[in-house]
């Protein structure tokens, strides 16, 4: 279930806020599950343009899994070509979206879950569940591709999941953590150390906006607009905006402010800076600004954020 947080965007979309639709930044995803059980499950959904998502991000891990179809999908700074047998690993708190082909749309499954849902007992040795989206993320790779083999394993452990949601029998949460864990441990030990993972798509965006966003990446708390982008990609202003709006799905400063906004939450979470200090070194230049941003963008102060997530 997703949260009042993303019944809001529509809302702001539809005319209430419209006031610079264009600076309405990505959803913030929020799963109403209860805390003891932090997992959700999308299963062999076939969706259009219009009710696939746009850009959103959340705070929980997710695997996507193609069956079949076409579609481009758009993972915190790069495009990919989706097709069947593909392996999205999304880490929690980046930007994405799935845009599914017209003619031939993607049927896909989507698991997410919190990562202290899967935290590993040690058992004398170093291993974390999560190590293949880790893995991603350094590498700024976030598809993998799969042989036949690896489907066939890979279904199986979604339909079991499945088929414990749809009878709920004794023991059912149970059973699908343990499904979560071997699928975990099959993409990590199976797929992802076999092979590398795949870099985006040449023909999905033109090299100067894979260029910028990789910029952006390293420079979003500084002083970085369209004047400064357009000139790093070598393009008017105007093209710029246009390009980046049509495969981003919005503008370049709110793309940037949900940047520095997610940014700002890790480090709510991960340090005891005061508020002040963390707002400058997120590149806000001033308190309010930075309230109203943070509280636009994930429904909350950030004190309560804070608060939330300790």
């Amino acid at each position: 279930m997703i949260s009042s947080t993303f019944i809001r965007f529509f809302d702001i979309m539809r005319g209430t806020e419209r006031k610079g639709a264009d600076d309405v930044p990505p959803i913030h995803k929020v799963f109403d599950n209860h805390e003891t059980f932090p997992f959700s499950y999308a299963y062999k959904n076939t969706k259009s343009s219009q009710s696939e998502l746009p850009d959103h991000f959340h705070d929980w891990y997710e695997i996507v899994y193609v069956y079949r179809g076409k579609g481009t999908m758009f993972i915190d700074h790069t495009f990919y070509e989706m097709k069947a047998g593909d392996i999205f690993l999304i880490p929690g708190n980046i930007i994405h979206r799935a845009t599914p082909d017209k003619e031939t749309p993607v049927t896909s499954t989507a698991v997410y879950f919190s990562s202290s849902f899967v935290q590993a007992p040690q058992f004398g040795e170093s291993f974390s569940y999560l190590h293949s989206f880790e893995q991603a993320v350094d590498l700024r790779q976030y598809r993998l591709e799969t042989l036949l083999p690896q489907r066939q394993h890979l279904e199986h452990y979604l339909e079991s999941i499945q088929h414990e949601f749809k009878h709920e029998g004794p023991g059912f949460r149970q059973a699908i953590y343990v499904q979560l864990l071997q699928l975990l441990l099959f993409i990590q030990r199976d797929v992802a150390s076999s092979h590398t993972f795949n870099t985006g798509d040449p023909l999905v965006a033109p090299v100067w906006m894979r260029d910028v966003l990789l910029y952006i990446d390293e420079h979003f708390c500084e002083d970085i607009g369209l004047q400064t982008l357009s000139k790093q990609a070598s393009v008017s202003p105007a093209h710029f905006s246009r390009v980046f709006k049509q495969l981003i799905g919005m503008n370049v400063t709110a793309y940037i402010i949900t940047k520095r906004i997610i940014r700002a939450k890790q480090l709510l979470s991960e340090s005891d800076v005061n508020i002040h200090h963390i707002a400058e070194l997120c590149g806000f230049e001033s308190l309010p600004h930075f309230h109203a941003m943070f509280k636009r963008v994930l429904g909350m102060t950030p004190a309560a954020a804070r608060k939330s997530i300790r």
